[in-house]
This record gives C-alpha cells, sequence and structure tokens, in this order.
C-alpha cells in the first residue's frame, strides 16, 4: 500500500481530535472559571530511504532522504489566562484577579470545621459561584467545601445563622455582623498556586486535579500550602463578580475553520492514492 493512506489517515485522526477540542471550548464559552485547550501537532516517525555521508577528498556531503508518515497530536494544552470579569453584584460571587486557584475539600475530618490537608481529598478551582449550606458553611455548586483559614488553620468557613449581612475583602477575609451589630471575622478565603498550572488535570464541574507535573507549592512535607491572596504572588479576590471563561469565539471559530479544511484536505489525499492503486489494478485487464 502507498505511505500516503496512512499518512492521510493520520492526519484525519488528528484534526478530528482538534475538531473535539474546539467544539468543546465553543461549548465552554459561558463558563465560569473556564480555561480553554489548544492541540499543538509534531510529526510522526519519517521513513529513512538512504542515510547522510561525510564529505570525501573528491565528493561532497550528502543529505539523508526521508519520507515522512504523517502527524499525530504533540499536546493538548490547557491555557490559564486571566477571563474577563463579569459583574454579579452578588455577595458570594468571587472573581480572581491574577494567579491562583479556590481550594475545595471533600472527605474532610469528621467533628469540627477543621481540615486535615494531607488526608482530605482537595480540588482546586476558579469558578467563585459559592453558595452556603444549611449550617452555615460556604460550598460551591456541588456542595464541596471552601477551604480557608480560621484562627490561623486550615479550616471551612461557616457564617452563623443569626447573622444580619456579610462582606468578603481582597484578601479573603470574610466578616459578617452579628444580631449586636459587631463586625466579626468568620475566617479568610485562602488560595494555592501553581508555578505550572498546565500541569493540573481536569476532572469536570469546573474543577481540577493536582499532578505531579503542576509545580504546587507546598509546605516542608509536601502538603498544599494555603497562600493569602494578594500575597506572594497570588491574585486578589473580587467580590460581587465572576472570572467568565476565556475562550475567544472568534478564535475558536477560525481554528474550527483550519481543522474543517485540514480534514478534507486529508481526505483528498486517500481518495488520491485510491485513484493511483485502480490505475495500477486496471494495468491488468
Amino acid at each position: 500500500m502507498l505511505r500516503s493512506f496512512y499518512s492521510g489517515i493520520a492526519g484525519m485522526k488528528g484534526f478530528q481530535t482538534q475538531l473535539d477540542v474546539v467544539g468543546n471550548n465553543i461549548a465552554n464559552v459561558n463558563t465560569s472559571g473556564y480555561k480553554k485547550s489548544r492541540v499543538s501537532f509534531q510529526d510522526m516517525m519519517s521513513q529513512t530511504i538512504s542515510g547522510a555521508s561525510a564529505p570525501t577528498g573528491i565528493r561532497g556531503g550528502i543529505n539523508p532522504a526521508q519520507v515522512g508518515l504523517g502527524s499525530q497530536v504533540g499536546s493538548i494544552d490547557t491555557i490559564h489566562t486571566q477571563g474577563n470579569r463579569q459583574s454579579t453584584n452578588r455577595g458570594l460571587d468571587v472573581a480572581l484577579e491574577g494567579d491562583g486557584m479556590l481550594v475545595f475539600g471533600t472527605d474532610l475530618v469528621e467533628g469540627g470545621a477543621g481540615v486535615d490537608l494531607e488526608e482530605s481529598s482537595i480540588l482546586y478551582s476558579r469558578a467563585g459561584n459559592l453558595y452556603l449550606d444549611d449550617e452555615g458553611f460556604i460550598v460551591n455548586a456541588n456542595g464541596q467545601y471552601l477551604i480557608g483559614h480560621v484562627d490561623g488553620q486550615p479550616s471551612r468557613i461557616q457564617l452563623p445563622e443569626d447573622m444580619k449581612s456579610f462582606s468578603i475583602q481582597g484578601n479573603g477575609v470574610v466578616n459578617y455582623v452579628d444580631e449586636n451589630d459587631q463586625t466579626q471575622v468568620a475566617g479568610q478565603i485562602m488560595l494555592a498556586n501553581f508555578s505550572n498550572p498546565g500541569g493540573l488535570e481536569k476532572v469536570g464541574s469546573n474543577m481540577y486535579r493536582s499532578t505531579v507535573n503542576d509545580g504546587m507549592i507546598t509546605d516542608a512535607n509536601g502538603v498544599v500550602q494555603l497562600i493569602e491572596p494578594e500575597s506572594e504572588g497570588t491574585a486578589g479576590i473580587v467580590s460581587g463578580a465572576l472570572e467568565m471563561s476565556n475562550v475567544d469565539l472568534a478564535e475558536e471559530f477560525t481554528d474550527m475553520i483550519i481543522a474543517q479544511r485540514g480534514f478534507q484536505a486529508n481526505t483528498r489525499i486517500i481518495t488520491t492514492s485510491d485513484e493511483i492503486l485502480q490505475e495500477l489494478v486496471n494495468l491488468k485487464r
């Protein structure tokens, strides 16, 4: 069979993957905190027809002759650029302006609001649409607890039922006004930061899981280090707003056209190769 058959198939598979990624980006154009993905390609192993030779006293050197065998997906990257900020005027909506992610916990330690970061299942997110559960704890849309500091220790943040109002400051401090019109501190929202956020693994529901390649900033025991907002290069918190998706529709539709035309061009390679094989078969009448 002709090599071009396999090159065409490899190209079609690659552009199909790109269309899948573009389609997912467009589907999440209005998803809070979503970070778009992109596909990069690389060539596959080439078949060497003849190798290189060095120059001699009577003849110059010869370059290698190679035939490529198509392309393949090199990487699917998550682009962690800042999304646009949308004002909601809702007190429990927070947007991050800068680097870092909100920290959420599941399988928390029973008894009290404290959190063992080493034992708990920790996830991360840029989506700041928060809520209160029936016990007054701050949670996300999936019911996972927002992790911060209370009295300097990792903990869930709880607002009392009899409070009159509350507010979230730029440094993450959550204040509330009690029944005596006194301002109290419920806790402080803390962030996690990563030197390579592209190494995080998407797990759905706007959440990310840590991997061995995300460069997570940890303490001496290798446990995630909670960092105060607006310090150590982490983001500030804007209350009453949400960070929207960083998907650019114009860019995505352009990539979709490129992927579509690339897919069509590779199908032409296959049909042309088939026509050549048909001519070869027809040599024998």
